[in-house]
């Protein structure tokens, strides 16, 4: 197939987009850590060795490993457009307020490119303006004045280390989705503007299913004050021209149904199959209690899977217009879509008490790196024994310190390339 394009959950794993852990998580406090969605604070260094075997494993199984921090100190250098375009989403009148607009914009444009990156993923304090005058900034703002040294003026993004919330690749194409929370908008106009603008990708040839084009930023602020949401953790392209899409917590069906009608328009998709989550932190995502791990195979957590409501979509007779019919059960759909008699199902491990531990430590959160090898957290021990005396091969990495955002080795990968089964 050549190029960039996500054909299943499964079939082998060409490349991958990742972000290591860094400067934005070392922000977090015990102050604002909930603000931007932490239970807990992480040790960074820690967090960081482990990351660096996560993408070692991934690299010993032949996976080309993209870092999203590299890619936009590289879109920022190559394409002066993109450089622009980034710091008027990040700078703006509601951000800063009106009278800061102009200098802070200014002094972002001056940046080297690493620094400037730097700053758009892990944030930029009052103390690091480097070269502007404070005093006079304080005369002619309010923003200026109420702000301390060590107030934000880009905040930082910390959840950027879940690459699968911020883009999917779905087929042919990626969709820049509008998260669910503020806090984490940015995330999607970083990824808009490596897509668009970053030598590797703009040679490329592959579709933008949403939004129209690749510009994250026009859409981010209009999404959000409509209420509108949809993450890369609740989208799964599973083959077979069908998309499987999880509305809980943060997926709306309305921002399914925009991803539909694109899909099917193009045909890059001819059904999508829509499962109703409990709004509950605990299943965030639809991959926090399914996920594939070979051709027939998924490991999910059956306290959720079993209690969904869940809908095939496809197109009506009209591109505004769908037909939309009940399923009696997730598993039965997906194995219908899939051509197979049945899916091997591999349940959270345990009793009910170490099931439930297990599954909020990420158990059914695994990627698979081809059919039937999936990376795994290592404190998963009785998930991870079902999952091998299923047959899977499970590489187990450590997690103590990742696993603290609340996502797992499915969360922390973003393919952008991999094989159909």
């Amino acid at each position: 197939m050549g190029g960039f394009g996500v054909y299943s959950e499964v079939g082998r794993l060409r490349t991958v987009l990742v972000h290591r852990p860094g400067l934005a998580l070392e922000r977090l406090t015990p102050h604002n850590r909930e603000d931007f969605l932490f239970d807990d604070l992480v040790w960074v260094e820690r967090a960081q060795q482990e990351h660096d075997a996560f993408v070692q494993v991934m690299r010993d199984r032949g996976v080309e490993v993209l870092y999203l921090q590299d890619l936009l100190t590289e879109t920022i250098a190559h394409s002066g457009e993109a450089c622009t375009g980034l710091v008027e989403r990040a700078i703006s009148s509601f951000s800063v307020g009106l009278s800061l607009v102009h200098e802070l914009r200014a002094h972002l444009s001056e940046l080297e490119p690493a620094r400037l990156a730097q700053a758009l993923v892990g944030g930029l304090l009052v103390s690091e303006l480097e070269g502007i005058d404070l005093a006079a900034l304080n005369r002619s703002s309010l923003g200026a004045v109420l702000s301390g040294p060590d107030s934000f003026v880009l905040p930082p993004l910390p959840n950027s280390i879940f690459t699968r919330d911020s883009s999917a690749w779905i087929y042919g194409g990626v969709v820049l989705p509008p998260l669910f929370w503020y806090a984490r908008r940015l995330e999607v106009v970083n990824l808009s503007a490596i897509y668009r603008y970053h030598p590797r990708f703009a040679s490329e040839e592959f579709s933008f299913w949403y939004p129209p084009g690749g510009d994250a930023g026009r859409f981010a602020v209009e999404d959000f004050s409509q209420g509108v949401s949809l993450e890369g953790g609740d989208i799964m392209p599973i083959g077979n021209n069908t998309v499987l899409v999880g509305m809980g917590e943060r997926s709306t069906g309305r921002m399914v149904e925009r991803l539909a009608r694109s899909l099917f328009a193009e045909g890059a998709a001819e059904r999508i199959i829509a499962c109703r989550i409990p709004q509950d932190r605990a299943y965030m995502h639809l991959d926090t209690v399914f996920s594939f791990v070979d051709r027939d195979a998924v490991t999910l957590y059956p306290d959720v899977i079993d209690s969904m409501q869940v809908y095939s979509v496809y197109p009506g007779d009209r591109d505004d217009v769908f037909d939309v019919r009940e399923e009696t059960g997730l598993l039965a759909a997906v194995a219908n879509a899939l051509g197979v008699a049945g899916l091997r199902t591999i349940p959270t491990g345990g009793d009910s008490f170490k099931a439930a531990r297990e599954q909020w430590d990420d158990a059914n959160n695994v990627v698979a790196l081809e059919p039937g090898v999936v990376v795994g957290y290592s404190k998963n021990t009785q998930t991870n024994a079902a999952l091998r005396a299923a047959g899977i091969e499970v590489l187990e990495i450590e997690g103590s310190e990742l696993g603290k955002g609340r996502g797992g080795c499915h969360c922390m990968t973003c393919p952008v390339a991999r094989d159909a089964i």
